[in-house]
């Protein structure tokens, strides 16, 4: 839906017009994946795809929610909103509210009509997307400002606290930085953020394989577990360590005995995906898209084998990709455990080489997989 048929919806729900639109985009990550929760880099950019809300403040306290994609209403006192009692698309809602008000921020009973472009369960931030929308929406109705790092953080709350997926932070800096026709590098220590250009003669496609994934059930909170103590064990070495961030190649060979075999391989994960998101940004920086599509295949491959957060499905999706002529790379994005593929294809061969993928994957499974052009949009704001 657009903005125009957005606000007609919203007249016709609410006899008035809503006082504030906002755009929450999506987002796929290049490559950086599993890394931003061990305070690592990852190279995400933003999609066209996203979230539109239209907004309207209210003379009660009532947050009455209108998702359109699901037809599904939610009503609800702003002193009641008791969020992990509800149902987990109302969750993400209700949770922002709460923590708001929770910050000492007063916000208004308000009319939130939702609809996304953006495909569920796929690893392409759709709850970030909301999270940090209604966000926007809730403050601007509050006539009050929170700065974007702030935003992220409260909204990375929303998912440990109410969701119960202990994710970093990649997500919503990725919604709230974005740029168009940009990709960003993100220090999820520091939260500083560069920018670097997209390829001119390459696109980004990104395939969803119709696997869907839900983190709060699937092994990502293992993963971070995981990490967790891994790191506890080298900290017996070098006490220095704050996160596997600064765990060097040289330490891990040197001290590799410490950890458990599944240990090893998350480590080894990290240590190498964070080397390859920095050689990643370089290439962008001088336009070498055949050694990204390089580094985003050897991604995949520590991915399935190192961090064993891809899928059955998902691999065989890749694998087609990376043999389809033009492609330059191909991986997993986002939590894992399904959900998309991001693709990286000449720019010539996007069109063939996206029909071939999709053609050849449900030959190959079943799985009726869909593609997307994978452009640059631009990061989380009100329209006029």
């Amino acid at each position: 839906m657009d903005t125009y048929h957005l606000q007609m919806t919203f007249h016709a729900w609410t006899n008035a017009a809503p006082e504030v639109l906002v755009w929450s985009p999506g987002r796929v990550n290049l490559i950086g994946d599993h890394t931003d929760y061990n305070d690592g880099w990852a190279l995400p950019m933003t999609l066209e795809m996203g979230t539109l809300i239209a907004a309207r403040a209210r003379a009660d306290d009532v947050l009455h929610t209108w998702a359109l994609r699901m037809n599904e209403q939610d009503n609800v006192p702003l002193t009641a909103l008791q969020p992990t009692a509800a149902p987990m698309w109302v969750r993400y809602v209700r949770g922002v509210a709460a923590l708001l008000q929770a910050e000492g921020y007063r916000i208004p009973g308000a009319n939130l009509l939702i609809d996304s472009t953006l495909p569920l369960r796929s690893g392409l931030s759709s709850s970030a997307s909301l999270e940090m929308g209604v966000s926007l929406a809730l403050l601007t109705l509050a006539r009050q400002t929170m700065d974007r790092r702030t935003m992220a953080r409260l909204c990375q709350r929303v998912e440990h606290e109410i969701i119960g997926v202990r994710s970093g932070l990649l997500d919503q800096l990725a919604v709230g930085f974005g740029e168009a026709g940009h990709a960003l590098l993100l220090d999820c220590r520091t939260l500083e953020i560069q920018i670097a250009p997209l390829p001119e003669n390459a696109r980004i496609v990104v395939i969803d394989s119709a696997v869907p994934r839900t983190l709060a059930s699937s092994g990502y909170n293992q993963r971070r577990s995981e990490c967790a103590a891994a790191l506890q064990k080298l900290q017996q070495v070098d006490p220095t360590l704050q996160a596997l961030r600064d765990v060097s190649p040289e330490l891990l060979a040197t001290e590799q005995g410490r950890l458990s075999a599944v240990e090893q391989r998350r480590v080894r994960h990290v240590v190498s995906e964070n080397a390859r998101t920095f050689a990643s940004y370089a290439a962008l920086q001088t336009g070498d898209s055949k050694h990204f599509g390089a580094l985003m295949n050897e991604s995949h491959a520590s991915l399935r084998d190192d961090y064993e957060s891809s899928a059955v499905m998902v691999d065989v999706l890749v694998d087609i990709a990376q043999r389809t002529t033009g492609v330059l790379g191909a991986r997993i994005t986002g939590g894992g455990f399904g959900g998309c593929v991001v693709v990286l294809v000449e720019a010539a061969a996007a069109a063939s080489a996206q029909t071939h993928i999709v053609e050849q994957y449900a030959t190959s499974t079943g799985y009726r997989a869909t593609a997307y052009q994978g452009t640059a949009g631009a990061g989380l704001g009100t329209l006029s």
